[in-house]
Protein backbone atom coordinates (compact mmCIF):
# COMPACT_ATOMS: atom_id res chain seq x y z
CA UNK A 1 0.00 0.00 0.00
CA UNK A 2 1.91 2.89 -1.31
CA UNK A 3 -0.65 5.84 -0.53
CA UNK A 4 -3.93 6.08 1.86
CA UNK A 5 -6.07 8.54 -0.73
CA UNK A 6 -9.17 7.12 -0.75
CA UNK A 7 -8.73 3.68 1.55
CA UNK A 8 -10.64 3.61 4.68
CA UNK A 9 -8.64 2.93 8.14
CA UNK A 10 -10.30 1.44 11.80
CA UNK A 11 -7.89 3.04 14.71
CA UNK A 12 -8.84 1.73 18.35
CA UNK A 13 -7.41 3.77 21.19
CA UNK A 14 -7.78 6.84 18.73
CA UNK A 15 -9.09 9.05 21.47
CA UNK A 16 -5.73 10.35 22.45
CA UNK A 17 -1.79 9.37 21.58
CA UNK A 18 -0.89 7.64 18.82
CA UNK A 19 -4.62 6.97 17.95
CA UNK A 20 -5.33 10.32 17.29
CA UNK A 21 -2.11 11.43 15.61
CA UNK A 22 -2.69 9.00 13.33
CA UNK A 23 -6.20 10.11 12.29
CA UNK A 24 -5.25 13.40 11.85
CA UNK A 25 -2.09 11.97 9.60
CA UNK A 26 -4.32 9.67 7.23
CA UNK A 27 -7.34 12.53 7.27
CA UNK A 28 -4.53 14.77 5.47
CA UNK A 29 -3.62 12.23 2.92
CA UNK A 30 -7.27 11.55 1.93
CA UNK A 31 -8.00 8.25 4.10
CA UNK A 32 -11.65 7.79 5.28
CA UNK A 33 -11.74 7.25 8.80
CA UNK A 34 -14.04 4.56 11.58
CA UNK A 35 -12.57 5.49 14.58
CA UNK A 36 -13.18 3.79 18.36
CA UNK A 37 -12.39 4.29 21.93
CA UNK A 38 -14.19 4.01 25.28
CA UNK A 39 -13.40 7.74 26.13
CA UNK A 40 -15.81 9.10 24.04
CA UNK A 41 -15.08 12.95 25.20
CA UNK A 42 -11.49 12.06 23.67
CA UNK A 43 -13.38 10.36 20.40
CA UNK A 44 -15.41 13.43 19.56
CA UNK A 45 -12.85 15.39 19.72
CA UNK A 46 -9.94 13.25 17.89
CA UNK A 47 -12.82 13.84 14.98
CA UNK A 48 -13.03 17.57 15.15
CA UNK A 49 -9.35 17.49 14.47
CA UNK A 50 -9.32 15.11 11.65
CA UNK A 51 -12.02 16.84 9.81
CA UNK A 52 -10.36 20.23 10.63
CA UNK A 53 -6.88 18.86 9.12
CA UNK A 54 -8.47 18.35 5.52
CA UNK A 55 -10.64 19.97 3.11
CA UNK A 56 -11.23 17.00 1.21
CA UNK A 57 -15.02 15.28 1.92
CA UNK A 58 -14.38 12.53 4.13
CA UNK A 59 -16.32 9.78 6.03
CA UNK A 60 -15.46 10.00 9.67
CA UNK A 61 -17.71 7.72 11.88
CA UNK A 62 -16.82 6.98 15.61
CA UNK A 63 -17.76 4.54 17.75
CA UNK A 64 -17.49 4.02 21.76
CA UNK A 65 -16.13 0.88 22.18
CA UNK A 66 -13.88 -1.44 24.39
CA UNK A 67 -11.32 -3.58 22.75
CA UNK A 68 -11.77 -6.80 24.91
CA UNK A 69 -15.30 -7.62 24.03
CA UNK A 70 -15.16 -9.66 21.48
CA UNK A 71 -18.98 -9.28 20.00
CA UNK A 72 -18.41 -5.32 20.38
CA UNK A 73 -15.26 -5.47 18.22
CA UNK A 74 -17.23 -7.92 15.53
CA UNK A 75 -20.46 -5.57 15.37
CA UNK A 76 -18.09 -2.29 15.07
CA UNK A 77 -16.30 -4.19 11.80
CA UNK A 78 -19.31 -4.52 10.28
CA UNK A 79 -20.72 -1.76 10.81
CA UNK A 80 -17.73 -0.14 9.45
CA UNK A 81 -17.53 -1.58 6.41
CA UNK A 82 -21.54 -1.35 5.84
CA UNK A 83 -20.97 2.34 6.58
CA UNK A 84 -18.05 3.05 4.45
CA UNK A 85 -17.92 0.64 1.52
CA UNK A 86 -14.88 -1.19 2.55
CA UNK A 87 -11.71 -1.31 5.16
CA UNK A 88 -8.29 -1.81 3.88
CA UNK A 89 -6.24 -0.88 7.65
CA UNK A 90 -6.84 -1.69 10.81
CA UNK A 91 -4.65 0.01 13.41
CA UNK A 92 -5.09 -2.35 16.76
CA UNK A 93 -3.56 0.31 18.62
CA UNK A 94 -5.55 0.48 22.39
CA UNK A 95 -3.23 -0.23 25.15
CA UNK A 96 -2.83 -0.14 28.83
CA UNK A 97 -0.15 -0.03 31.46
CA UNK A 98 0.06 -2.10 34.43
CA UNK A 99 3.20 -1.82 37.17
CA UNK A 100 3.11 -5.00 39.82
CA UNK A 101 5.20 -7.85 40.66
CA UNK A 102 4.31 -10.80 39.83
CA UNK A 103 3.65 -12.66 43.01
CA UNK A 104 1.45 -9.18 44.03
CA UNK A 105 -0.48 -9.13 40.51
CA UNK A 106 -4.50 -9.61 41.27
CA UNK A 107 -6.08 -11.77 39.14
CA UNK A 108 -8.25 -8.83 38.10
CA UNK A 109 -5.64 -6.35 36.98
CA UNK A 110 -3.89 -9.26 34.76
CA UNK A 111 -7.08 -9.90 33.07
CA UNK A 112 -8.07 -6.09 32.53
CA UNK A 113 -4.21 -5.85 30.92
CA UNK A 114 -4.48 -8.75 28.62
CA UNK A 115 -8.09 -8.12 27.47
CA UNK A 116 -6.84 -4.28 26.22
CA UNK A 117 -3.23 -5.40 24.92
CA UNK A 118 -3.91 -9.24 23.93
CA UNK A 119 -7.43 -9.71 22.94
CA UNK A 120 -7.83 -6.36 21.96
CA UNK A 121 -5.40 -6.91 19.19
CA UNK A 122 -6.80 -10.51 18.22
CA UNK A 123 -10.33 -9.10 18.31
CA UNK A 124 -9.49 -6.54 15.69
CA UNK A 125 -7.57 -8.60 13.85
CA UNK A 126 -10.20 -11.51 12.90
CA UNK A 127 -12.64 -9.01 13.23
CA UNK A 128 -11.08 -6.87 10.31
CA UNK A 129 -9.23 -9.64 8.50
CA UNK A 130 -11.98 -10.78 6.15
CA UNK A 131 -12.58 -7.27 4.89
CA UNK A 132 -9.49 -6.27 4.42
CA UNK A 133 -8.77 -9.33 2.35
CA UNK A 134 -12.05 -8.60 0.50
CA UNK A 135 -10.72 -5.30 -0.35
CA UNK A 136 -8.19 -6.67 -1.86
CA UNK A 137 -5.68 -4.51 -0.66
CA UNK A 138 -5.04 -4.36 3.14
CA UNK A 139 -2.96 -3.94 6.09
CA UNK A 140 -3.04 -4.96 10.00
CA UNK A 141 -1.01 -2.80 12.07
CA UNK A 142 -0.54 -4.49 15.76
CA UNK A 143 1.40 -2.25 18.36
CA UNK A 144 3.11 -4.21 20.67
CA UNK A 145 6.23 -2.20 22.63
CA UNK A 146 9.70 -1.90 23.45
CA UNK A 147 8.37 -3.79 26.15
CA UNK A 148 7.80 -6.48 23.76
CA UNK A 149 11.37 -6.92 22.71
CA UNK A 150 13.11 -7.03 26.49
CA UNK A 151 11.58 -7.55 30.12
CA UNK A 152 11.71 -5.92 33.26
CA UNK A 153 10.70 -5.77 36.88
CA UNK A 154 7.70 -4.90 38.31
CA UNK A 155 6.10 -5.07 34.56
CA UNK A 156 5.48 -8.75 34.14
CA UNK A 157 1.65 -8.50 32.79
CA UNK A 158 2.58 -5.43 31.03
CA UNK A 159 5.32 -7.31 29.20
CA UNK A 160 3.32 -10.36 28.83
CA UNK A 161 0.89 -8.81 26.60
CA UNK A 162 3.16 -6.88 24.21
CA UNK A 163 5.20 -10.28 23.95
CA UNK A 164 2.05 -11.91 23.10
CA UNK A 165 1.44 -8.93 20.33
CA UNK A 166 5.06 -9.57 18.59
CA UNK A 167 4.68 -13.45 18.29
CA UNK A 168 0.80 -13.31 17.54
CA UNK A 169 1.50 -10.47 14.37
CA UNK A 170 5.04 -12.37 13.59
CA UNK A 171 3.06 -15.26 12.71
CA UNK A 172 0.28 -13.52 11.68
CA UNK A 173 2.45 -11.57 8.80
CA UNK A 174 4.02 -15.15 7.38
CA UNK A 175 0.59 -16.94 6.88
CA UNK A 176 -0.49 -13.54 4.61
CA UNK A 177 2.46 -14.13 3.08
CA UNK A 178 2.07 -17.76 2.28
CA UNK A 179 -2.03 -16.80 1.29
CA UNK A 180 -0.67 -14.05 -0.94
CA UNK A 181 -3.99 -12.35 -0.79
CA UNK A 182 -2.76 -8.92 -0.76
CA UNK A 183 -3.29 -8.31 3.08
CA UNK A 184 -0.19 -7.52 4.96
CA UNK A 185 0.75 -6.94 8.89
CA UNK A 186 3.42 -5.13 10.43
CA UNK A 187 4.40 -5.18 14.58
CA UNK A 188 4.69 -1.61 15.94
CA UNK A 189 7.44 -0.92 19.16
CA UNK A 190 7.37 2.16 19.69
CA UNK A 191 9.89 3.51 22.56
CA UNK A 192 9.24 6.27 24.97
CA UNK A 193 5.66 7.82 23.11
CA UNK A 194 4.18 10.89 24.44
CA UNK A 195 0.85 9.76 25.31
CA UNK A 196 -1.67 9.39 28.50
CA UNK A 197 -0.27 6.08 29.45
CA UNK A 198 1.00 6.87 32.36
CA UNK A 199 -1.65 8.87 33.60
CA UNK A 200 -4.42 6.17 33.14
CA UNK A 201 -1.63 3.10 33.98
CA UNK A 202 -2.49 0.81 36.85
CA UNK A 203 0.46 0.67 39.86
CA UNK A 204 -0.09 -1.52 42.70
CA UNK A 205 0.93 -1.25 46.02
CA UNK A 206 3.26 -3.98 46.18
CA UNK A 207 5.85 -2.07 44.26
CA UNK A 208 6.24 1.22 45.93
CA UNK A 209 8.93 1.06 48.42
CA UNK A 210 10.50 -2.01 46.39
CA UNK A 211 10.77 -0.24 42.50
CA UNK A 212 9.55 2.67 43.16
CA UNK A 213 8.88 5.79 46.04
CA UNK A 214 5.51 6.42 45.32
CA UNK A 215 2.61 6.39 42.66
CA UNK A 216 3.13 9.98 41.70
CA UNK A 217 6.89 9.95 41.92
CA UNK A 218 6.77 6.81 39.19
CA UNK A 219 4.40 8.34 36.62
CA UNK A 220 7.00 11.29 36.70
CA UNK A 221 9.54 9.24 36.32
CA UNK A 222 7.84 7.51 33.24
CA UNK A 223 6.56 10.58 31.59
CA UNK A 224 10.67 11.49 31.66
CA UNK A 225 11.02 8.85 29.28
CA UNK A 226 8.68 9.72 26.37
CA UNK A 227 11.01 11.16 24.43
CA UNK A 228 9.49 11.29 20.95
CA UNK A 229 6.03 12.96 19.96
CA UNK A 230 2.80 10.96 18.64
CA UNK A 231 2.94 13.08 15.86
CA UNK A 232 6.28 11.71 14.80
CA UNK A 233 5.32 8.34 15.84
CA UNK A 234 2.39 8.30 13.47
CA UNK A 235 4.60 9.26 10.62
CA UNK A 236 7.14 6.48 11.31
CA UNK A 237 4.28 4.01 11.40
CA UNK A 238 2.42 4.89 7.83
CA UNK A 239 5.86 5.00 6.57
CA UNK A 240 6.22 1.43 7.12
CA UNK A 241 3.57 0.86 5.96
CA UNK A 242 4.29 2.16 2.75
CA UNK A 243 7.70 0.05 3.15
CA UNK A 244 5.49 -3.05 4.03
CA UNK A 245 7.81 -3.72 6.83
CA UNK A 246 7.31 -6.41 9.28
CA UNK A 247 8.46 -4.92 12.20
CA UNK A 248 8.74 -0.56 12.52
CA UNK A 249 10.73 0.70 15.95
CA UNK A 250 9.78 3.76 17.10
CA UNK A 251 12.28 6.03 18.61
CA UNK A 252 15.88 6.33 19.08
CA UNK A 253 15.60 4.24 22.64
CA UNK A 254 13.62 1.98 20.68
CA UNK A 255 16.37 1.63 17.74
CA UNK A 256 18.93 1.03 21.08
CA UNK A 257 16.88 -1.01 22.65
CA UNK A 258 16.57 -3.61 19.88
CA UNK A 259 20.27 -3.27 19.65
CA UNK A 260 21.21 -3.97 23.49
CA UNK A 261 19.13 -7.20 23.50
CA UNK A 262 20.92 -8.12 20.18
CA UNK A 263 23.90 -8.38 21.95
CA UNK A 264 22.83 -9.63 24.98
CA UNK A 265 19.53 -11.46 24.57
CA UNK A 266 19.99 -13.11 27.77
CA UNK A 267 22.80 -11.24 30.01
CA UNK A 268 21.23 -7.84 29.54
CA UNK A 269 18.54 -9.28 32.14
CA UNK A 270 21.68 -8.97 35.26
CA UNK A 271 22.40 -5.59 33.71
CA UNK A 272 18.47 -4.33 34.39
CA UNK A 273 18.75 -6.07 37.94
CA UNK A 274 21.75 -3.83 38.19
CA UNK A 275 20.54 -0.47 37.21
CA UNK A 276 16.81 -1.24 39.10
CA UNK A 277 18.95 -2.01 42.66
CA UNK A 278 20.77 1.87 42.10
CA UNK A 279 17.32 3.44 41.28
CA UNK A 280 15.06 1.33 43.68
CA UNK A 281 14.41 3.47 47.21
CA UNK A 282 16.34 3.48 49.93
CA UNK A 283 15.48 3.05 53.68
CA UNK A 284 15.56 6.96 54.62
CA UNK A 285 16.01 7.87 51.90
CA UNK A 286 13.02 8.93 49.81
CA UNK A 287 13.36 11.54 47.25
CA UNK A 288 11.74 14.75 48.68
CA UNK A 289 8.07 15.58 47.33
CA UNK A 290 8.46 19.07 45.09
CA UNK A 291 5.49 21.74 45.05
CA UNK A 292 4.01 22.69 42.14
CA UNK A 293 1.91 25.21 41.65
CA UNK A 294 -2.03 24.69 40.99
CA UNK A 295 -3.93 26.33 38.24
CA UNK A 296 -6.87 28.20 38.43
CA UNK A 297 -8.91 24.45 37.96
CA UNK A 298 -6.93 22.98 40.65
CA UNK A 299 -5.06 21.11 38.17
Amino acid sequence: MKNFNGKVAAITGAASGMGRALAIALAREGCHLALADKNPQGLAQTVAQAQAATLLPLRISSQELDVGDRDAMFAWAAASAAEHGQINLIFNNAGVALSSTVEGSSLADLEWIVDVNFWGVVHGTQAFLPYLKQAGDGHIINTSSVFGLFSQPGMSGYNATKFAVRGFTESLRQELDLQGNGVSATCVHPGGIRTDIARTSRISDNVKGFLIDNEQQARDDFEKLFITSAQTAAKVILLGVRKNKRRVLIGRDAHFLDLFIRLLPSAYQALVVWVSRRMAPKPGKARPAVYEPQDERGL
